[in-house]
Protein backbone atom coordinates (compact mmCIF):
# COMPACT_ATOMS: atom_id res chain seq x y z
CA UNK A 1 0.00 0.00 0.00
CA UNK A 2 1.27 3.54 -0.72
CA UNK A 3 1.53 6.13 2.22
CA UNK A 4 2.71 9.17 0.62
CA UNK A 5 2.67 9.97 -2.77
CA UNK A 6 4.58 13.18 -4.95
CA UNK A 7 3.40 14.38 -7.71
CA UNK A 8 4.91 17.27 -9.80
CA UNK A 9 6.62 19.09 -7.04
CA UNK A 10 8.11 22.40 -7.49
CA UNK A 11 9.34 24.82 -5.30
CA UNK A 12 11.00 28.05 -6.50
CA UNK A 13 13.13 30.51 -4.49
CA UNK A 14 13.95 33.58 -6.74
CA UNK A 15 15.75 31.81 -9.80
CA UNK A 16 16.39 28.94 -7.60
CA UNK A 17 15.05 25.87 -9.01
CA UNK A 18 14.60 24.19 -5.64
CA UNK A 19 13.20 21.11 -6.88
CA UNK A 20 11.47 20.79 -10.10
CA UNK A 21 8.93 18.84 -11.01
CA UNK A 22 9.68 15.43 -8.67
CA UNK A 23 7.76 12.22 -8.58
CA UNK A 24 7.94 9.22 -6.03
CA UNK A 25 5.77 6.89 -3.83
CA UNK A 26 6.47 5.48 -0.47
CA UNK A 27 5.09 2.35 0.26
CA UNK A 28 3.63 1.09 3.97
CA UNK A 29 6.19 -0.09 6.11
CA UNK A 30 9.80 0.71 3.77
CA UNK A 31 12.84 2.88 4.35
CA UNK A 32 12.75 4.96 1.45
CA UNK A 33 15.66 7.15 0.79
CA UNK A 34 16.27 10.15 -0.70
CA UNK A 35 20.17 10.40 -1.76
CA UNK A 36 21.80 13.39 -3.34
CA UNK A 37 24.25 16.10 -2.63
CA UNK A 38 24.17 18.94 -0.44
CA UNK A 39 22.20 21.47 -2.51
CA UNK A 40 19.97 19.03 -3.99
CA UNK A 41 16.68 19.41 -2.90
CA UNK A 42 16.52 16.72 -0.33
CA UNK A 43 15.42 19.38 2.35
CA UNK A 44 13.37 21.45 0.25
CA UNK A 45 11.16 18.23 -0.35
CA UNK A 46 11.22 17.14 3.55
CA UNK A 47 10.05 20.70 4.31
CA UNK A 48 6.77 20.53 1.75
CA UNK A 49 6.26 16.82 2.93
CA UNK A 50 6.38 18.12 6.46
CA UNK A 51 4.08 21.07 6.02
CA UNK A 52 5.96 23.71 6.53
CA UNK A 53 5.84 25.22 3.24
CA UNK A 54 2.90 24.47 0.71
CA UNK A 55 4.86 23.99 -3.10
CA UNK A 56 4.31 26.46 -5.98
CA UNK A 57 2.89 23.52 -7.48
CA UNK A 58 2.26 19.91 -7.66
CA UNK A 59 0.92 17.50 -4.76
CA UNK A 60 1.66 15.59 -1.49
CA UNK A 61 -1.00 13.16 -0.46
CA UNK A 62 -0.84 10.97 2.25
CA UNK A 63 -2.94 7.37 2.18
CA UNK A 64 -4.90 9.04 -0.78
CA UNK A 65 -5.25 12.39 0.80
CA UNK A 66 -3.63 16.30 -0.12
CA UNK A 67 -2.03 16.84 2.71
CA UNK A 68 -2.81 20.71 1.79
CA UNK A 69 -6.43 20.17 2.71
CA UNK A 70 -5.76 19.09 5.86
CA UNK A 71 -2.31 20.00 7.18
CA UNK A 72 -3.42 19.69 11.14
CA UNK A 73 -4.32 15.33 10.06
CA UNK A 74 -1.37 14.75 9.00
CA UNK A 75 1.06 16.62 11.47
CA UNK A 76 -0.35 14.15 13.88
CA UNK A 77 0.57 11.04 12.43
CA UNK A 78 4.48 12.41 11.28
CA UNK A 79 7.73 12.45 12.89
CA UNK A 80 10.14 14.70 11.62
CA UNK A 81 14.08 14.61 12.58
CA UNK A 82 15.54 17.92 11.17
CA UNK A 83 18.75 18.35 10.18
CA UNK A 84 19.22 21.60 12.63
CA UNK A 85 19.04 19.91 16.26
CA UNK A 86 15.97 21.11 17.80
CA UNK A 87 16.50 20.89 21.75
CA UNK A 88 16.78 23.46 24.45
CA UNK A 89 19.92 23.20 25.72
CA UNK A 90 19.76 23.97 29.61
CA UNK A 91 17.31 21.83 29.68
CA UNK A 92 17.71 17.94 30.84
CA UNK A 93 17.14 15.37 28.34
CA UNK A 94 13.56 14.32 30.10
CA UNK A 95 12.49 17.86 30.43
CA UNK A 96 13.31 18.21 26.79
CA UNK A 97 11.07 14.97 25.55
CA UNK A 98 8.58 16.19 28.32
CA UNK A 99 8.08 19.31 26.40
CA UNK A 100 7.99 17.81 22.63
CA UNK A 101 5.25 15.47 23.83
CA UNK A 102 3.24 17.57 25.40
CA UNK A 103 3.25 19.70 22.24
CA UNK A 104 2.01 16.11 20.77
CA UNK A 105 -0.74 16.07 23.51
CA UNK A 106 0.57 13.17 25.98
CA UNK A 107 0.34 13.98 29.25
CA UNK A 108 0.73 12.39 32.59
CA UNK A 109 1.56 8.50 33.32
CA UNK A 110 1.53 8.09 29.07
CA UNK A 111 3.72 10.99 28.76
CA UNK A 112 6.74 9.46 31.15
CA UNK A 113 5.58 5.91 29.61
CA UNK A 114 6.54 7.06 26.13
CA UNK A 115 9.20 9.16 27.47
CA UNK A 116 10.88 6.06 29.34
CA UNK A 117 10.37 3.73 26.01
CA UNK A 118 11.80 6.14 23.42
CA UNK A 119 14.88 6.75 25.79
CA UNK A 120 15.21 2.82 25.40
CA UNK A 121 15.37 3.09 21.53
CA UNK A 122 17.59 6.04 21.40
CA UNK A 123 19.76 4.76 24.06
CA UNK A 124 20.57 7.41 26.38
CA UNK A 125 18.09 6.40 29.88
CA UNK A 126 21.81 6.76 31.58
CA UNK A 127 21.53 10.39 30.81
CA UNK A 128 18.31 11.70 30.73
CA UNK A 129 18.63 14.21 34.07
CA UNK A 130 21.93 15.82 32.68
CA UNK A 131 21.38 19.28 30.65
CA UNK A 132 21.28 18.76 27.12
CA UNK A 133 24.33 21.58 26.74
CA UNK A 134 26.16 18.48 28.63
CA UNK A 135 25.53 16.14 26.11
CA UNK A 136 27.97 15.14 22.82
CA UNK A 137 26.47 15.81 19.29
CA UNK A 138 25.90 12.45 18.66
CA UNK A 139 23.99 12.18 21.90
CA UNK A 140 21.98 15.70 21.21
CA UNK A 141 21.16 14.17 17.60
CA UNK A 142 19.46 10.80 19.65
CA UNK A 143 17.52 12.99 21.74
CA UNK A 144 16.37 14.82 18.51
CA UNK A 145 15.41 11.47 17.10
CA UNK A 146 13.41 10.83 20.30
CA UNK A 147 11.39 13.81 20.35
CA UNK A 148 9.94 12.57 16.83
CA UNK A 149 9.18 9.14 18.39
CA UNK A 150 7.41 9.87 21.27
CA UNK A 151 3.47 10.75 19.76
CA UNK A 152 4.24 6.80 17.50
CA UNK A 153 4.35 8.37 14.10
CA UNK A 154 3.08 6.82 11.13
CA UNK A 155 5.80 7.92 9.01
CA UNK A 156 9.00 8.92 10.26
CA UNK A 157 11.02 11.58 8.18
CA UNK A 158 15.01 12.10 8.79
CA UNK A 159 16.39 14.56 7.39
CA UNK A 160 20.47 14.19 7.15
CA UNK A 161 20.36 12.72 10.95
CA UNK A 162 24.00 11.89 11.24
CA UNK A 163 25.65 14.73 9.83
CA UNK A 164 28.94 15.96 12.11
CA UNK A 165 28.94 13.16 14.49
CA UNK A 166 30.95 10.55 16.04
CA UNK A 167 31.20 7.03 14.22
CA UNK A 168 29.89 5.48 17.27
CA UNK A 169 26.19 7.47 17.70
CA UNK A 170 26.15 7.12 13.65
CA UNK A 171 26.23 2.91 13.85
CA UNK A 172 23.66 3.63 16.76
CA UNK A 173 20.98 5.88 14.74
CA UNK A 174 21.43 3.51 12.02
CA UNK A 175 20.33 0.62 14.12
CA UNK A 176 18.03 2.37 15.40
CA UNK A 177 16.58 3.43 12.04
CA UNK A 178 16.75 -0.43 11.06
CA UNK A 179 14.91 -1.39 14.33
CA UNK A 180 12.05 0.99 14.06
CA UNK A 181 11.48 -0.42 10.61
CA UNK A 182 11.10 -3.83 11.62
CA UNK A 183 8.38 -2.87 14.11
CA UNK A 184 6.52 -1.58 11.34
CA UNK A 185 7.53 2.31 10.77
CA UNK A 186 7.59 3.58 7.51
CA UNK A 187 10.56 5.68 7.43
CA UNK A 188 11.76 8.36 4.74
CA UNK A 189 15.51 8.71 5.35
CA UNK A 190 17.52 11.80 3.41
CA UNK A 191 21.21 11.85 3.14
CA UNK A 192 24.55 12.22 0.81
CA UNK A 193 26.45 9.70 2.44
CA UNK A 194 25.91 6.52 -0.31
CA UNK A 195 26.70 3.66 2.40
CA UNK A 196 23.95 5.01 4.76
CA UNK A 197 21.41 4.73 1.97
CA UNK A 198 22.56 1.20 0.52
CA UNK A 199 22.33 -0.07 4.18
CA UNK A 200 19.43 1.39 5.02
CA UNK A 201 16.92 1.81 2.43
CA UNK A 202 14.50 -0.74 0.37
CA UNK A 203 14.20 1.46 -2.61
CA UNK A 204 16.09 4.81 -3.59
CA UNK A 205 15.56 8.27 -5.43
CA UNK A 206 18.35 9.68 -6.44
CA UNK A 207 18.05 13.49 -6.43
CA UNK A 208 20.49 16.58 -8.30
CA UNK A 209 19.57 19.90 -8.75
CA UNK A 210 16.35 19.76 -7.68
CA UNK A 211 15.28 16.49 -10.05
CA UNK A 212 14.91 13.12 -9.58
CA UNK A 213 17.51 11.48 -12.16
CA UNK A 214 16.84 7.72 -11.17
CA UNK A 215 14.62 5.66 -8.65
CA UNK A 216 14.67 2.17 -7.92
CA UNK A 217 16.29 -0.53 -5.46
CA UNK A 218 19.92 -0.43 -5.21
CA UNK A 219 20.11 -3.53 -7.63
CA UNK A 220 18.07 -1.61 -10.09
CA UNK A 221 19.98 1.18 -9.75
CA UNK A 222 23.35 -0.27 -10.23
CA UNK A 223 21.59 -2.05 -13.01
CA UNK A 224 21.66 1.18 -15.23
CA UNK A 225 25.70 0.62 -15.48
CA UNK A 226 25.78 -2.81 -15.72
CA UNK A 227 28.93 -4.68 -16.58
CA UNK A 228 31.01 -1.22 -16.11
CA UNK A 229 33.78 -1.44 -13.69
CA UNK A 230 35.75 2.20 -12.72
CA UNK A 231 39.66 2.56 -12.41
CA UNK A 232 40.93 6.02 -11.03
CA UNK A 233 44.33 7.08 -11.27
CA UNK A 234 46.40 9.79 -9.32
CA UNK A 235 48.81 10.98 -11.16
CA UNK A 236 51.76 13.65 -10.40
CA UNK A 237 50.18 15.47 -13.82
CA UNK A 238 46.89 15.28 -16.00
CA UNK A 239 46.83 16.86 -19.79
CA UNK A 240 43.84 16.75 -22.15
CA UNK A 241 45.91 14.60 -24.48
CA UNK A 242 46.47 11.77 -22.13
CA UNK A 243 42.80 11.76 -21.30
CA UNK A 244 41.71 11.31 -25.24
CA UNK A 245 44.44 8.34 -25.79
CA UNK A 246 42.75 6.54 -22.84
CA UNK A 247 39.27 7.20 -24.25
CA UNK A 248 40.23 5.94 -27.68
CA UNK A 249 41.28 2.37 -26.14
CA UNK A 250 39.59 -0.81 -27.14
CA UNK A 251 36.69 -1.31 -24.16
CA UNK A 252 36.80 2.55 -22.58
CA UNK A 253 33.49 3.88 -22.51
CA UNK A 254 34.39 6.93 -20.73
CA UNK A 255 36.75 8.21 -19.66
CA UNK A 256 37.30 12.10 -17.77
CA UNK A 257 39.25 13.93 -14.73
CA UNK A 258 36.80 13.80 -11.75
CA UNK A 259 38.65 15.28 -8.71
CA UNK A 260 42.43 15.63 -9.80
CA UNK A 261 42.57 12.11 -11.07
CA UNK A 262 41.69 10.26 -14.36
CA UNK A 263 38.54 8.10 -14.09
CA UNK A 264 37.98 5.64 -16.45
CA UNK A 265 34.76 3.30 -16.98
CA UNK A 266 34.06 0.67 -19.10
CA UNK A 267 33.05 -3.53 -19.11
CA UNK A 268 35.85 -4.75 -18.25
CA UNK A 269 38.59 -1.94 -17.03
CA UNK A 270 40.96 -4.32 -15.01
CA UNK A 271 40.91 -6.34 -18.70
CA UNK A 272 42.64 -2.97 -20.04
CA UNK A 273 44.49 -1.59 -17.44
CA UNK A 274 47.99 -2.62 -18.75
CA UNK A 275 47.25 -0.53 -21.80
CA UNK A 276 46.08 2.66 -19.46
CA UNK A 277 49.18 1.99 -17.68
CA UNK A 278 51.37 2.21 -21.06
CA UNK A 279 49.45 5.00 -22.04
CA UNK A 280 50.44 7.09 -18.54
CA UNK A 281 53.98 5.85 -19.25
CA UNK A 282 54.27 7.44 -23.00
CA UNK A 283 52.90 10.94 -21.66
CA UNK A 284 55.36 11.41 -19.11
CA UNK A 285 53.31 10.73 -15.88
CA UNK A 286 54.05 8.90 -13.15
CA UNK A 287 51.26 6.82 -11.13
CA UNK A 288 50.69 7.93 -7.31
CA UNK A 289 47.64 5.50 -7.28
CA UNK A 290 45.29 3.43 -8.81
CA UNK A 291 41.90 2.20 -7.34
CA UNK A 292 39.59 -0.44 -9.27
CA UNK A 293 35.55 -0.44 -8.37
CA UNK A 294 32.74 -2.16 -8.91
CA UNK A 295 29.62 -0.37 -9.41
CA UNK A 296 27.85 1.27 -6.64
CA UNK A 297 24.95 3.76 -6.12
CA UNK A 298 28.45 6.49 -6.17
CA UNK A 299 29.23 5.00 -9.93
CA UNK A 300 25.69 5.67 -10.90
CA UNK A 301 25.53 9.31 -9.48
CA UNK A 302 28.95 9.75 -11.64
CA UNK A 303 27.31 8.37 -14.72
CA UNK A 304 24.37 10.28 -14.57
CA UNK A 305 25.74 13.64 -13.42
CA UNK A 306 29.91 13.30 -14.20
CA UNK A 307 30.49 14.60 -10.80
CA UNK A 308 30.87 12.97 -7.79
CA UNK A 309 28.16 12.68 -4.90
CA UNK A 310 29.86 14.74 -2.65
CA UNK A 311 31.26 17.49 -4.85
Amino acid sequence: MTILKVEGLYKHFNHIKAVDGINFEVAEGEVFGLLGPNGAGKSTTISMISTLFPPDKGQILFKGSSIGKDAKSLQKKLGVVPQDVALYPTLTGYENLGFWGNMYGLRGKLLKQRIEEVASVIGIQERLKDRVDKYSGGMKRRLNIGAALLHKPELLIMDEPTVGIDPQSRNHILDTVLQLNRQGMTIIYTSHYMEEVEYLCSRICIMDQGKIIASGTKDELVEIIKGQQQVSLKLDKINDSLVERIKRLPGVGKAEVVEGEITVAGESVDGILADIIAEVGKSGSHIAGIDVRKPNLESVFLHLTGKALRD
